[in-house]
């Protein structure tokens, strides 16, 4: 905007800051860079999450759904994610104002849940499905980079056994007639290890996103390792039953009978998985009665970090702070 007018930004911005704005007079200006609170903007259903300011500064940010990342959405801004640090904080809203939150839907992490229970006793905590279906794709991930050491072990032990074959040579021409080691070539051209490092988009992504030649690859990958293949499948089984349309009893069961696929696949990748489906059951299945999720705070955190790097970075957090309030409060 300094440019077009013929003015530097710096100016134009120190003027903005100092003069033009109410920035001084701002009434949570004391606080801004510990926490802001916006008890207006309090409804029905909110969202929890977090986000990285600068320098490793990490903000609890709550936000309300129903603006939609506009006008409105930012109810409060919390330096630190510590349970009680940000509860505290929280707690500065009016009981009247938390009692009117019915719904917030958070991550997995056990602090964020801790804080909502104890800020907002009415509301009830719905785990995003998103997070859940990303612990098990990278479950499955994991299945997939410890093949890859597998396959990297293997093929590092047919390069030395080549060496070893070529020093017993006893002249050139057999070594000649011996020849170069050559790594085994895959239907699709590729060397299995390269199939191991390429495949790792696959598993992250429903395989009805895959293209031509992420299908071959999958089909070579799947073959060599099935139980690759199963843990996929069981990955795919988890996203159909969260996109089904299903009553929460329904989706109990479906989830019960896919634990128990997964408890007779065996594999320990997987155990973190369910232990946390035990310890989350409730918190999982509430996802179900009104598909509640945490899209939206994850639209509003990457609404504050393209925020932050036109900013080239936050050195004065107060002021960037106002800035967010003045846009989304």
């Amino acid at each position: 905007m300094g440019e077009r007018n013929g003015v530097n930004g710096q100016t134009l911005r120190k003027q903005y800051k100092e003069k033009l704005s109410d920035y001084r007079s701002w009434d949570q200006l004391e606080h801004a860079e510990e926490y802001v609170l916006f008890p207006d903007n309090i409804g029905r259903d909110m969202s929890l999450d977090e986000t990285c300011l600068s320098n490793g500064d990490v903000y609890t940010i709550l936000t309300n759904k129903a603006a939609h990342g506009r006008k409105g959405a930012l109810a409060a801004m919390v330096k630190g994610v510590s349970s009680e640090a940000v509860s505290s904080l929280l707690k500065k809203i009016p009981l009247k104002k938390r009692l009117e939150v019915k719904t917030v839907t958070t991550d997995l992490s056990s602090a964020m849940m801790l804080t909502v229970r104890t800020t907002f006793p009415a509301a009830k905590l719905v785990n995003d499905r998103f997070h859940v279906q990303q612990l098990m794709s990278e479950a499955v991930d994991q299945l997939r980079i410890r093949h890859r050491w597998e396959v990297l072990d293997q093929e590092n032990k047919a390069i030395k056994e080549h060496r070893a074959k070529r020093k017993a040579c006893r002249n050139r021409q057999e070594r000649d007639l011996l020849g170069q080691w050559t790594p085994c070539l895959m239907e699709n051209g590729e060397t299995m290890p390269q199939i191991m490092a390429r495949s790792r988009h696959i598993i992250l992504k429903h395989k009805s996103k895959w293209n031509e030649q992420q299908t071959v690859r999958a089909k070579i990958l799947f073959e060599k390792f099935p139980d690759l293949e199963k843990a996929y499948a069981l990955y795919l089984d988890l996203v159909d039953i969260f996109n089904k349309k299903s009553i929460p009893g329904e989706a109990r069961l479906n989830l019960a009978r896919w634990y128990n696929d997964v408890e007779k696949f065996d594999n320990r990748e997987f155990n973190k998985v369910l232990e946390t489906f035990e310890n989350h059951n409730t918190t999982i299945i509430n996802y179900f009665e009104q598909r509640l999720t945490n899209a939206s705070a994850e639209s509003f955190n990457a609404k504050i970090k393209a925020f932050r790097t036109q900013f080239r970075g936050v050195g004065d957090i107060k002021f960037f702070m106002y800035r967010l309030s003045k846009l989304y409060s």
